[in-house]
């Protein structure tokens, strides 16, 4: 019999890497859908029976257990909720109610429908907001700075809780930005890539930005999805920071995406106090020995690469 896997987000840019990877590997995969499931029945047609969807939302108890029991999933996979910071800021009750308060409703779901099923909730490197150590790694003390960053540490110390007090397989993958060319509006990487094949284009003389020395560790969605069906795979669950441990500021993000297309970021960015942050984090850069060790993982596509294939994406896209 086929393995099974539930993925809560199996619509955004992790879910469907993630339905890929374990469609690939022979999975029935089981997407949970909200009251707004979008185009999911088209994106999924692709993958025959093997993809399906089944309602469930993450502010309804009883439908995600529903959706369990339905299921029957051998692996789950929380990678629903609001996922940007900016926006916490302007909707912090929306992002507690979905990434923090779902993700503890999930798991109770779990728990009495799926109680044997393994559990990986997309944890956040945010969580770390105020770190004093660079690199992080997984003892490193969690200060959150931001609204997305308490709800997703709120996540995160539940899966902890439900991992040590029922004895789940639960782990918490603690992912750094993880981009590619399926990252969705309203992430500053989408904004610079699309900028750059807008200018290269002709169609844009000035992308207004924020703060261009904010520091992150960049790695691919496409490799960091492989890292969350790793943590399934081993007998003890556990916390695992996925991460290149490289640093990049926005500002090499401009340089390597103007780059790309032959132009001089500095001809076209403007920084606009507009689009600052009450706070940004401190430097966000992961050790991911654990990964590499425990799991075996290791990222195979660097910053480069993934800046470049966000701009190709968006070129091609707009010279359609």
């Amino acid at each position: 019999m086929a393995p099974r896997a539930l993925i809560a987000g199996i619509a955004g840019q992790d879910g469907t890497y993630l339905t890929e990877l374990l469609a690939g590997k022979g999975y029935e995969v089981v997407g949970l859908l909200g009251p707004h499931p979008g185009d999911f029945s088209v994106w999924a047609a692709r993958y025959g029976d093997q993809v399906r969807g089944a309602q469930g939302d993450l502010s309804d108890p009883e439908s995600l257990t529903r959706a369990l029991r339905l299921a029957k999933p051998d692996e789950v996979y929380n990678l629903a909720g609001f996922s940007s910071v900016g926006a916490s800021w302007q909707q912090p009750v929306l992002s507690a109610e979905v990434n923090a308060v779902g993700a503890l409703r999930l798991l109770e779901a779990v728990r009495e429908a799926a109680p044997e099923a393994r559990f990986v909730q997309a944890s956040s490197a945010d969580i770390f907001g105020q770190a004093e150590d660079v690199p992080q790694n997984e003892e490193t003390p969690i200060r959150p700075r931001s609204p997305y960053a308490v709800a997703k540490a709120f996540a995160h110390f539940t899966a902890q809780s439900f991992r040590e007090g029922y004895g789940m397989h639960a782990s918490n993958a603690i992912l750094y930005s993880h981009e590619s060319p399926r990252r969705a509006p309203g992430f500053v990487t989408r904004k610079i890539a699309e900028g750059a094949a807008r200018a290269k284009l002709g169609r844009i003389d000035e992308l207004r930005l924020g703060n261009l020395d904010a520091a992150r560790d960049w790695g691919f969605a496409g490799d960091y999805v492989e890292a969350l069906w790793r943590m399934t795979r081993v007998d003890q669950s556990g916390d695992y920071v996925i991460a290149t441990g490289v640093r990049h500021t926005v500002r090499d993000f401009c340089a390597a995406a103007f780059g790309h297309v032959g132009l001089d970021w500095q001809d076209y960015v403007v920084v606009d106090t507009e689009f600052l942050r009450p706070a940004d984090p401190a430097v966000l850069v992961g050790d991911a020995s654990k990964a590499r060790r425990v799991l075996g993982w290791e990222p195979s596509v660097d910053f480069a690469q993934i800046v470049a294939m966000m701009v190709e994406a968006h070129l091609e896209r707009l010279s359609r």
